[in-house]
């Protein structure tokens, strides 16, 4: 049940040529975290400013596709140049959930508080179950039924459409069925 993390390695070979130019110019892999939260913060701009449609949602999903590339580059970037540290770790998975609640700040101007809130927590959890999961030794699964990118294609959705009530709803539902199901794996490998 790994949905569209399961494109990850293919998607990770149509980068290689960004991240060896990258690595070429020294560019830290902290400036690439950056980057993804700005993209984030850029595609919340997005939702929250440009009217629901196809500019929107081009725009939206363009803005999201560079935020997870940049969700993919940092690490490996870090990887290839030798420059991985437990630090750029922890930068890494703050900048990703930065990202993703700057892209979901972008629905408030779509959505009530309390649903976009709401959205935002349930996101969340997937990762802080995995990233628990890690910490006590086990594995750390990614992946869906609404891991990272399906939580992206949603936010597209959003934009192409305007219909923020039911997809932050679906988002929500399917965000906490992931984390039920990370953490099923979890306790089934500890």
């Amino acid at each position: 049940m790994d949905g569209l993390y399961a494109l990850k390695p293919w998607y990770a070979a149509r980068l290689g040529g960004v991240r060896a130019a990258l690595v070429r110019r020294g560019v830290a892999p902290d400036a690439v975290t950056a980057a993804g939260v700005l993209a984030g913060g850029a595609a919340g701009a997005a939702l929250g400013l440009v009217e629901p449609g196809p500019a929107a949602g081009l725009l939206v999903t363009l803005l999201l596709a560079a935020r997870l590339a940049c969700a993919n580059l940092d690490g490996a970037i870090a990887r290839e140049s030798g420059r991985s540290t437990p630090w750029g770790a922890v930068l890494n998975e703050l900048g990703d959930r930065a990202a993703e609640l700057a892209a979901l700040a972008g629905c408030l101007a779509l959505a009530p508080a309390w649903l976009v809130a709401s959205a935002a927590l349930a996101a969340t959890l997937p990762s802080w179950i995995s990233l628990a999961g890690a910490a006590a030794g086990g594995p750390r699964p990614q992946g869906g039924p609404v891991g990272k990118t399906e939580r992206c294609l949603l936010l597209a959705a959003v934009a192409f459409t305007g219909w923020a009530v039911p997809l932050l709803a679906v988002l929500a539902a399917g965000s906490l069925l992931t984390a039920a199901v990370r953490a099923r794996r979890i306790r089934r490998a500890l």
